[in-house]
């Protein structure tokens, strides 16, 4: 059988243009997303103002300080952790071939938000602060260790059961959802027996919002997700490969055992250091891959940097709307994504019964 050689490098060159080309369209929605979100608001800034502020010349000292001190540092919060909950999501599900893997429906949310009401609870008059009608975590640090650490112990029972003779993905989720709900009725139980203080930090610690985060806050979890986002991208055909099968994985020289116990550490490290100081958002890891694999097929080479820029894209736009929807009343960003997310779990449920 005559092959022509010509044809085949023809159409792969088309494979990866058209790719390409949808990767960097959404990257070019990011900036053009970035740029409007900051023109909106309570105050409304005109995106002229918004350009020149951002590429250094100086406007007034009133739309300098809107700019620079509320709406950057929080626009930029939610496109990191878009971009970081979305890649940790992708991770898992080619991790451990569950394609309803995700931070929140694997427990792994609701670990982390137990670890930190835990540190409230045990910080005593230091573990939270109220300041008129703001409630401040007193030691992020120790908050986001407390986090990880129970999000490691998820993540541990997790990679056990995928390891179980015959486990199904289905009973790998409902091992997420038995630990989520093992890990929800232990905050529970932290709340029953908080002060005041202790259960409005914990309370309003779990709505998921981006305005939270400080300039600090912001270059922590920029820090983490760039650096494991980076190893997921190095990694992407290992993960092509693991897709095909353990087997066939360890027959192309994958160390698939290593590769899915670091995959996972770091997916929970990146989760847990996000939730901690944002709170809960959920839906995100789970929604973000599944759009993308739908544009850009499975390989991870284009899913993974497509899902990174449209978890950030999406979680952006949610910010956005829910700083207006409700104006001038700010809408947690959770709520959206929940209302977004919870039809698509449901749907992905449906799907997977009738295959």
């Amino acid at each position: 059988m005559h092959l022509d050689h010509g044809r085949v490098s023809e159409d792969y060159r088309h494979y990866i243009s058209r790719k390409t080309f949808f990767i960097v369209s959404l990257v070019i929605s990011l900036f053009a997303a970035l740029v409007i979100a900051l023109s909106l608001g309570a105050a409304d800034i005109p995106i002229l103002s918004v350009a020149k502020s951002l590429v250094g010349l100086a406007g007034s000292i009133r739309t300098e300080a809107i700019i620079w001190n509320i709406r950057l540092p929080q626009a930029i919060a939610a496109i990191v952790a878009g971009a970081g909950l979305s890649i940790a999501g992708a991770a898992m599900q080619s991790i451990l071939r569950n394609p309803l893997g995700s931070p929140f429906t694997l427990g792994i949310s609701h670990a982390a938000a137990f670890g930190a009401a835990l540190s409230v609870m045990v910080g005593g008059g230091h573990g939270a602060l109220l300041q008129g009608k703001v409630f401040t975590i007193m030691a992020p640090v120790f908050t986001a260790f407390s986090a990880f650490l129970f999000s490691l112990i998820a993540a541990g029972v997790i990679i056990a059961v995928s390891r179980v003779r015959g486990a199904t993905p289905e009973s790998m989720v409902l091992t997420g959802v038995g630990l989520g709900a093992l890990f929800t009725a232990g905050t529970m139980f932290l709340q029953f027996f908080a002060d005041d203080v202790q259960l409005a930090a914990m309370v309003f610690w779990t709505f998921g919002d981006t305005s939270r985060a400080s300039w600090n806050e912001v270059g922590i979890i920029t820090v983490v997700t760039v650096v494991t986002s980076c190893y997921f991208l190095f990694n992407g055909w290992n993960y092509n490969a693991i897709d095909a099968g353990d087997e066939t994985a360890k027959g192309l020289g994958v160390r698939v055992e290593r590769i899915r116990v670091a995959g996972m550490f770091l997916a929970t490290l990146l989760t847990a250091v996000i939730i901690s100081f944002l709170g809960i958002i959920g839906f995100v890891g789970l929604v973000v891959p599944h759009m993308v694999r739908r544009m850009l097929g499975s390989d991870h080479r284009f899913l993974l940097p497509g899902t990174i820029v449209a978890g950030a894209l999406l979680l952006l736009v949610s910010d956005t709307m829910a700083r207006l929807i409700l104006a001038p009343h700010v809408l947690p960003v959770s709520v959206l994504t929940a209302f977004m997310g919870a039809p698509v779990l449901i749907y992905l449920i449906v799907r997977r019964k009738e295959c």
